[in-house]
């Protein structure tokens, strides 16, 4: 009986789930260090000011996981070499997270 390793035949992908998953991980983990150094907020912002920031931001960093799955996983069907699509995937990522922060203190933090 011969056991043979496939393991080495294919490259190791990240999947879809892991990607989102590390996307909304760093914008919760981002946001979170932004609301934690805000010292009093302001008595007009209400009481649960901070519940918006910590759900949108993570959403726009899976948001941007998703993406980055996308770009990096059929850039061979578009054409574009691997390190371009790698750039332009982390360019979209920051884009995308820098707009949920702005979406997400709209109206209390960022006016």
């Amino acid at each position: 009986m011969v056991q043979t390793d496939n393991s080495t035949s294919q490259p190791h992908q990240i999947s879809l789930v892991t990607r989102v998953l590390v996307g909304a991980g760093i914008g919760l983990l981002l946001i979170s260090l932004f609301l934690l150094s805000a010292g009093d907020p302001n008595p007009e912002w209400g009481k649960l000011w901070m519940i918006r920031p910590l759900i949108i931001v993570p959403l726009a960093g899976a948001m941007g996981g998703l993406c980055n799955y996308f770009i990096v996983h059929f850039h061979n069907y578009v054409g574009v070499n691997k390190a371009i699509a790698m750039i332009v995937s982390v360019i979209v990522f920051i884009i995308g997270l820098w707009l949920g922060i702005v979406l997400g203190l709209d109206g209390t933090m960022w006016n």
